[in-house]
């Protein structure tokens, strides 16, 4: 079963910042930071280390895993919401996950920075 689903505008601002910073298309950021996501929760879920999407403007169209399939089925049954809902969710979650730190005020005193 493939996933389609819109990127929220949080992962959209994360693309345009890689963007930004490693002077890319937004396409090509995009696509980067939805593999990024998908690749973190194929790997946390399924042990996979290769996913498979397409980027369709800030559509996407994702094949999981089967056991990512099922996962997303029983946490969308246990939420009462639909498989792609809860997809997005996670996909949203690591939307940052892997964004540069070196401008991050935010970090807490005595918490290591990037090196």
């Amino acid at each position: 079963m493939s996933y389609r689903f819109e990127v929220s505008d949080r992962l959209y601002e994360a693309a345009e910042e890689w963007a930004a910073a490693r002077f890319e298309e937004i396409d090509d950021a995009l696509a980067t930071k939805v593999e990024q996501s998908l690749l973190e929760i194929e790997h946390l879920v399924a042990g996979a280390h290769e996913t498979e999407f397409e980027v369709e403007g800030r559509e996407i169209v994702y094949e999981p895993t089967e056991a990512t399939e099922a996962f997303l089925e029983r946490q969308a049954e246990r939420a009462g919401i639909d498989e792609t809902t809860v997809l997005k969710l996670h996909v949203d979650l690591y939307s940052n996950a892997f964004l540069d730190e070196a401008e991050d005020e935010e970090r807490p005193p005595g918490t290591p920075g990037p090196e």
